[in-house]
């Protein structure tokens, strides 16, 4: 699997940037010297790493719907993962090496906010 240049992954984290601060009540910072993105300041939801410790993989991390880890997962292992330290709660990982689905990446992220989002802001986000 290729590994994408500095300038394609500085590309990628933008586009990712906008969809997730596109959600209500995101915000971005560093969380473990990964951009990683939060709402109301305190749930992380998603982070962006870069080759953690050696593995090869530039992607995201993320919240997601009970049960979907492991479907995604069975369904395509060379796109999906499960993530370490946070995959036994259910987190899903992304490969994001090859190309993007950009569409799908967006439910993803939306997906990712809704697990973590408190029914309001999630009401909020439909109601757009």
């Amino acid at each position: 699997m290729a590994y994408p240049t500095p300038e394609a992954r500085g590309k990628i984290l933008e586009r990712l940037r906008a969809l997730c601060l596109a959600l209500p009540e995101t915000s971005e910072r560093p969380s473990h010297g990964a951009p990683s993105f939060f709402v109301l300041g305190k749930k992380c939801f998603l982070m962006v790493l870069d080759d953690h410790h050696g593995d090869g993989i530039f992607g995201i991390w993320c919240a997601a719907p009970a049960g979907n880890q492991e479907l995604l997962v069975q369904a395509d292992p060379e796109r999906f993962f499960r993530p370490p330290y946070v995959g036994h709660r259910g987190w899903l990982g992304v490969r994001l090496n090859d190309v993007v689905d950009w569409e799908e990446l967006a439910g993803i992220v939306e997906d990712a906010f809704c697990t973590v989002a408190p029914k309001r802001l999630i009401e909020t986000r439909l109601d757009d």
